[in-house]
């Protein structure tokens, strides 16, 4: 798997909103940050814009915006400001002959998941999932996490533990990385940003669904052939999860688990990649080696 080139002290990284809307004051801390590490930051117009909608602008303006930065041979990396929905609408009308040449890193989870599925699959590069403008912000996101991104940009290992947990399957694997929010990586498949997951340690996340679509995305996962020949799964944070009023049964973990227990590969559940405060990076595609045993589990770069 290619990477794009790491980042050198004085380069430049762009902001950008290519689905949700996100208030510019909201990136003020994320662009302080970049700064004081010694990074330009551009901030395109779709931070903050001037959209009344749900998304940061039109399609049209998101794609522009986009596409801008993607060209912009200046820009070693894009940093989306924030998630939500839309990435979908404008990533076929992307043209990519700029950016083959001039590969940068692209980072970003939730609604960015898509970017990532397609950066991996059919351009066959790696990217990071990982936190997005407002976790810069120590109130809101956990400092360790902007700490590691920025070792991956500058080509640094990183480590993250997870917690004991009584689901944990346990094992010690070596494997490429893909992986991302759930619903994305279901909305995904059977197109271009559609993970092949064959060989590779998966992870997951997900924040507001129902346990019966949680249910449902694992067995479409299942279906599909996804969870067959992984090397390992990682269970992230399942946020703000809602039941129905007639309630379905069990929780995430306990559905997440049934859908895996006729395999053998390693799982490890609650490990810190989540729309929470505590959102651990990881570079698509590039490979880890996970560790489950009695005291948790812990992943690192290799």
């Amino acid at each position: 798997m290619k990477r794009p080139a790491y980042l050198q002290p004085g380069a430049t990284i762009a902001l950008v909103c290519p689905a949700g809307y996100m208030p510019r004051e909201k990136t003020n801390a994320c662009v302080k940050h970049l700064k004081s590490m010694g990074y330009a930051v551009k901030v395109g117009r779709t931070v903050g814009g001037r959209s009344s909608t749900y998304f940061s602008g039109t399609d049209e303006e998101r794609l522009h915006d986009m596409q801008q930065f993607l060209d912009d041979p200046n820009v070693q990396a894009i940093l989306c400001a924030r998630g939500g929905y839309g990435s979908s609408r404008i990533l076929d009308r992307i043209d990519w002959k700029a950016f083959k040449k001039n590969p940068k890193w692209l980072i970003g989870f939730s609604d960015i998941t898509i970017w990532h599925g397609y950066l991996e699959n059919t351009l066959h590069l790696s990217s990071i999932h990982g936190p997005m403008a407002r976790a810069f912000d120590p109130e809101y996101g956990n400092p360790s996490d902007i700490t590691a991104l920025l070792d991956i940009l500058q080509g640094k290992s990183t480590a993250c533990k997870g917690p004991i947990h009584p689901l944990n399957r346990p094992g010690n694997i070596t494997a490429p990385i893909v992986g991302g929010n759930l619903a994305l990586i279901a909305h995904s498949i059977g197109t271009t940003s559609g993970y092949q997951t064959k060989g590779k340690m998966l992870f997951i996340e997900d924040i507001g669904e129902q346990r019966y679509a949680i249910d449902r995305m694992m067995i479409q996962l299942k279906r599909t052939g996804m969870l067959k020949g992984i090397k390992g799964l990682i269970v992230g944070g399942f946020t703000e999860i809602k039941d129905t009023d007639r309630p379905f049964g069990k929780n995430v973990h306990s559905i997440i688990f049934d859908a895996v227990r006729e395999y053998s590969f390693p799982v490890c559940f609650g490990f810190p990649i989540s729309h929470g405060r505590n959102n651990f990076p990881v570079a698509i595609g590039q490979s880890y080696r996970l560790i489950i045993d009695s005291t948790g589990s812990k992943l690192m770069s290799r």
